[in-house]
């Protein structure tokens, strides 16, 4: 489960802390960290942050913005968010598929 708690601008999955670090390394949108319910740099980096956590680095860095579209930018404004892993995995599938040049071992 991916959680984000609004009062805290925290996110959580499966109950640890999700950092911006990493993604940060690969793309600086928000150096002041995460948002949601909107399509600005908090938000894209979010997504980046939690494409990280679930696939590799080359697929993350495709998808991230589509993603943050589909699931970051349409959560409620001050309000905290649940996301199911399962649901995002597929869609990470279902994705890669469809684009298939880019995702081909």
């Amino acid at each position: 489960m991916i959680q984000g708690i609004w009062e805290e601008n925290k996110v959580t999955i499966n109950g640890k802390a999700l950092r911006p670090d990493r993604s940060l390394k690969l793309k600086n949108h928000s150096p002041m960290g995460f948002s949601w319910s909107y399509a600005g740099s908090g938000p894209s980096q979010l997504a980046l942050a939690i494409l990280l956590e679930l696939t590799d680095e080359t697929t993350a860095l495709t998808l991230y913005q589509e993603f943050k579209w589909k699931y970051i930018a349409p959560l409620i404004y001050g309000q905290g968010f649940q996301l199911d892993e399962k649901e995002i995995l597929n869609w990470i599938g279902t994705m890669t598929s469809l684009s298939s040049p880019d995702f081909q071992e």
